[in-house]
């Protein structure tokens, strides 16, 4: 079989306009960049506003592992097997980050022939949304140390500057740096780091917005710093919010494109699940849900850290809720949650297979029992799985009442995933009542607790001494309302990566608490996760190359 970059660069791509018509999107609300890409005027969803919404599926995974899971690949599959079923299907998900193109995956576009396309251009730089997202964080970043050497007038103290400067690319050197350094007229030295964009502020706010006015209050409204005497400056305050806003005008447009199979799709936004909120852009799933009757969407890794902040913050601010959710799961990642060695994975065990089930079952009961949404599993299957293993897993949800179905779209496109497209229109189609983890008036603390011990099982959560000062912080500020969102390991239920399947009798530490005021709320750092991610010994990159001829190898 060609390769996933081979299968891309041979597909036969339709004008984007045509893409549009399939859509009904009127000339005046789209906007080409070149033959096969395009935005849509964000204002379209307004237009549409009395048109009924469109069933929204969700897809989600268990735990991801070195062995993969595919959870794109599905999306996309699943989206062409409902077009396949003549269904007006559409497909929303995320921005590739260029940290983990060139750092530890290659493209985040689908593969093998379950793809978006033109798949370079969107794992690489596409419509430059990412870049409007770091130059406006990072006009901020500029304008406050730009305030505090011209004789800082909002009192900030150098020390408490909480905004940090960003990038699209993984570099553990920015982790920790002093800047600052050569004397007065190069700014005043502190100590200082930065943050991935796709963990940034900037970006969740991109990512909740609503409209351009929304916007421009959310990016207002981020907290900067404190003064000296604690009380916090916001970006409002130094005077950059309606600069940023112009960065992100064009950005704030979600982007057209389509799958091998010429379905539809919208990709914008692209934060991570496992430091940020994991969700693509609002304002793409709520125009998708106007123009199709089908919108298929995805939360980043496992349904612990992007299914559940799908749930708890992006449905509760958008008023939205999924119709069906898909979990996908692979003999192999399953076999690795057992305790399978590496060398092993393709061979066929079930004893191991046995073992690791309980992490798809454990995500399955936090769906179906927890959030009160029905499910469906997707088993991605490999070459090396084995008959019997299938059929175990059949066996194994058919015990609890879940629909489960084999997907082979890496090798057959939509065609491989007609069963499971069937199975999540009458899943669509069942009456559920979606039930959060927490209500909004508990508090930060109680809120915590509940997804720690509801969600991922754990038995209490522990606060370093500096996380719970925060705390109490952000609450006496007048944040104690908003919902959290928890930045941890995506390998574990638990905060530790090693502690694989469905773990019980954890706890999961915290060690420090932001406040995301913009972005309506509060980040809860726990165990070693980073903000700024590092390259792997043998990253990526080092495998991608370009011809004599201007093509791409090695990018997938």
């Amino acid at each position: 079989m060609k390769s996933s970059i081979e299968i891309a660069q041979r597909a036969s791509l339709k004008p984007i306009t045509e893409i549009a018509a399939k859509l009904e999107i009127d000339s005046d609300s789209l906007y080409p960049y070149g033959k096969y890409k395009a935005k849509i005027d964000h204002r379209l969803v307004k237009k549409n506003k009395y048109k009924p919404n469109g069933k929204l599926i969700l897809v989600t995974a268990v735990n991801p592992t070195p062995a993969g899971e595919g959870k794109t690949t599905i999306s996309v599959g699943l989206a062409d097997a409902l077009s396949k079923l003549n269904k007006k299907a559409m497909l929303v998900i995320r921005e590739p980050s260029l940290g983990p193109v060139f750092g530890v995956k290659g493209g985040a576009a689908g593969g093998g022939y379950a793809q978006v396309l033109p798949m370079e251009d969107i794992n690489l730089h596409f419509t430059g949304d990412l870049h409007a997202i770091a130059a406006a964080n990072n006009l901020l970043a500029a304008m406050i140390d730009n305030s505090i050497f011209h004789g800082n007038p909002l009192g900030l103290h150098p020390n408490r500057i909480t905004w940090k400067r960003c990038m699209d690319m993984n570099d553990r050197q920015l982790r920790f740096m002093v800047n600052g350094l050569g004397g007065n007229p190069n700014g005043i030295p502190r100590q200082d780091n930065f943050d991935i964009t796709a963990a940034s502020e900037v970006m969740a706010i991109f990512c909740l917005t609503e409209n351009l006015a929304d916007l421009k209050d959310r990016l207002a409204k981020i907290v900067v710093g404190f003064t000296y005497e604690g009380k916090p400056v916001t970006c409002g305050e130094v005077g950059a919010a309606g600069a940023m806003a112009v960065l992100l005008k064009d950005a704030f447009n979600p982007n057209l494109v389509q799958t091998i199979e010429h379905t539809p799709a919208l990709i914008h936004g692209g934060p991570f699940a496992n430091i940020a909120h994991g969700c693509n852009s609002l304002i793409a799933t709520q125009m998708a849900l106007k123009l199709a009757d089908y919108t298929v969407t995805e939360a980043g890794f496992g349904a612990d850290l992007g299914a559940e902040k799908f749930l708890d913050i992006k449905c509760r601010k958008g008023g939205i809720k999924p119709d069906a959710v898909v979990i996908v799961a692979t003999v192999r990642a399953l076999k690795h949650h057992g305790g399978c060695p590496k060398e092993q994975l393709g061979v066929p065990n079930t004893d191991y297979l046995a073992k690791g089930s309980a992490n798809l079952l454990r995500h399955i009961e936090n769906i179906r029992d927890g959030f009160g949404l029905p499910v469906c599993v997707a088993i991605n299957a490999f070459p090396t799985d084995s008959k019997q293993e299938h059929e175990f897993l059949f066996d194994s949800c058919e015990k609890i009442g879940v629909p489960c179905a084999l997907s082979e779209v890496f090798t057959k496109g939509g065609e491989g995933a007609l069963d499971l497209a069937q199975k999540v229109v009458e899943l669509a189609d069942s009456p559920s009542k979606l039930t959060l983890a927490y209500e909004s008036n508990q508090s930060l603390k109680e809120k915590m607790v509940a997804v720690c011990t509801k969600v991922y099982r754990a038995n209490t959560v522990t606060f370093e001494i500096s996380a719970a000062k925060q705390l109490a912080e952000i609450e006496a500020m007048g944040y104690g309302e908003l919902p959290i969102c928890i930045a941890k390991t995506q390998y574990s239920f638990s905060d530790e990566a090693t502690l694989l399947a469905a773990p019980e009798h954890f706890h999961i530490h915290v060690r420090e608490i932001r406040l995301s005021a913009g972005a309506g709320f509060v980040v809860f750092v726990c165990g070693a996760i980073m903000t700024m991610p590092g390259l792997g010994k043998i990253p990526s990159a080092v495998n991608i190359d370009l011809d004599e001829n201007g093509v791409t190898t090695g990018l997938f």
